[in-house]
């Protein structure tokens, strides 16, 4: 199992990679799913065959060797692999996996690849990292029927939805660094969405403390005043706007034009 060191240094190699290669890329993945599934498939890199390879993502060379781009040099290496064909008992086998010069390669590869396949088209654009994992998983990338989960946890314990800013119409990093756990305090009246850029909530649906710090309004749905202390438990992007999530749903925490109202 890897260390708490051995986790942030990872991501500190593969965070910046994944962002500057998606924003290189007219057909983009997004970072955060980019980098969760590298953390998941190399063990955060402390798999030594992976590692040794370069090959952080554990993509198989596949019987038809296609070439997506020119990241793969038709390089490979062998080991054994677990499977779960039938959603329930898994079955050990070998096979042959895409080695690399370096990990930017891999990192070329994996945009490469998602970019160039159809079987992979529902991920690319798609700001939701739940959907993007979901449309790779399946599209055939994994077979592990926890494989979903698995990246998203990865994703909300990390906070990776902070590299996702090129997927936002290019909203200013230092502004939409949210760390999930930490409180932040409205800097406005707001509504409480019941998704990110979703249906305003009713007063009725919130949380009790979040009742004792909001207005009913007329139609019956819930504005949380202004200076109410949030805390934050996931952060996502949508139409070049940042929302976070609250324990009674979501707000809008910097606008499209940069407006900040949590902070």
């Amino acid at each position: 199992m890897a260390t708490t060191k051995q986790v942030q240094e990872f991501i500190t190699l593969i965070a910046p990679l994944a962002v500057e290669i998606c924003n290189s890329k007219e057909k983009k993945v997004l970072p955060s799913v980019c980098i969760a599934q590298a953390c998941c498939e190399s063990a955060y890199g402390t798999s030594p065959k992976m590692i040794k390879a370069n090959a952080v993502f554990g993509i198989k060379v596949g019987k038809s060797k296609v070439h997506f781009g020119t990241a793969w040099k038709d390089k490979a290496y062998s080991t054994k692999t677990k499977e779960c064909y039938d959603g329930k008992t898994y079955t050990t086998i070998t096979d042959m996996f895409r080695a690399y010069d370096s990990i930017r390669d891999a990192v070329e590869d994996y945009y490469d690849m998602f970019g160039s396949c159809s079987r992979y088209a529902g991920c690319i654009g798609v700001t939701d990292y739940t959907a993007a994992i979901t449309a790779i998983k399946n599209g055939g990338y994994a077979t592990s029927p926890t494989y979903i989960s698995t990246i998203t946890s990865i994703i909300k314990k990390y906070n990776l939805t902070q590299y996702d800013a090129c997927m936002a119409g290019g909203t200013p990093a230092k502004e939409s660094k949210f760390t999930i756990g930490k409180n932040y305090t409205l800097q406005a009246n707001m509504y409480v969405r019941d998704a990110s850029g979703g249906n305003k909530k009713q007063y009725i649906q919130l949380t009790t403390n979040a009742k004792s710090h909001a207005l009913k309004q007329a139609d019956g749905s819930a504005v949380l005043k202004k200076g109410t202390v949030v805390t934050v438990k996931d952060v996502a992007y949508k139409d070049g706007a940042v929302w976070v999530k609250i324990p009674s749903g979501w707000l809008c925490a910097v606008s499209a034009s940069g407006t900040i109202y949590v902070k």
